[in-house]
Parts: C-alpha cells; structure tokens; sequence
C-alpha cells in the first residue's frame, strides 16, 4: 500500500479468498484493505501510538442518522463518561481534501456534538476545534493528544 504522511506501524495483512484484508484491532475483525481503508487504520495506530488515544475508548464506522439517512463516521474518540469528543473522517490518499469533505465530517458532528473534527487522506490532516454553538471552526496546528482534550 501507499506510504502515508503518518509514522510506519505494523499491520496483520492477509490474502483471504483473493482479497487482501487487514485486522482491525477496535472492531476485532479482518476488513477489507481498500485505499481509504489503509488510511482509517494508519490513523487509528497514530491515534492510540502517538496520541495517547485510549483503544478502549475508540470506535471504527460508528452510525450517525442525518436527516433520516443512515451514515457511518469512521472514526469516533469518547471519554470515560462514553461522551463522544473527537471524529474524524477518512478518505483514500487521491481523495483531495475539500471543503465538501470537511463538511461532510461537520454533519456527522451535528449528532455526535464533539468540540474536535478531524479530516484526513493520509497524506494531509486537518484537525479543528468548534465553537461552542458548533457552526464555525477555527483549524488547529497539530492533533492534540488524548490528555489536552
């Protein structure tokens, strides 16, 4: 797979019936190892490995309803009361970040009420930080660890 803009980790990556799956350590499962896939589990890893995000606390595909439609956030963050508190979007190392993908984690936020969203390609990260009636956001320097949210 593709090199990220993110540190190596290392991976349990199988050929399972032609496919090449990857274990997901929160879902506990091998998945499918997709472009944007590759890009969900490096940042998992950068996450809990660099961070200092707790595993425990983490979850992979979460459903979030918008407007009826039932959708999946790809990664959510919660504290020890389980209040969610970081989501990230993920998309594949050629997906470019635009607006539209920012907003589309926004969305996501809408039901989830975190302070903190986090869009990511592998390749480039953009973390902000809402205001506290959740319509603007003011982008961030770097990912703040697990402890300084």
């Amino acid at each position: 797979m593709q090199p990220l803009n993110l540190p190596t980790f290392e991976f349990s990556i199988k050929e399972i019936d032609g496919k090449k799956m990857i274990f997901d350590t929160i879902r506990k499962k091998m998945v499918a190892l997709t472009p944007e896939e590759w890009v969900r589990q490096n940042f998992l890893s950068y996450l809990i490995e660099c961070k200092d995000f707790p595993a425990s606390l983490m979850a992979v595909e979460t459903k979030v309803n918008i407007n009826g439609l039932a959708q999946r956030a790809d990664i959510v963050s919660y504290n020890k009361q389980r209040k969610p508190v970081f989501v990230v979007e993920c998309k594949a190392p050629h997906i470019k970040i635009t607006n539209q993908v920012f907003d589309q984690v926004a969305r996501y936020n809408i039901m989830l009420k975190t302070r903190l969203i986090c869009v990511t390609n592998g390749m480039n990260h953009y973390c902000a930080l809402l205001n506290q009636d959740g319509r603007q956001y003011n982008f961030l320097e770097d990912i703040p660890s697990y402890k300084q949210l």
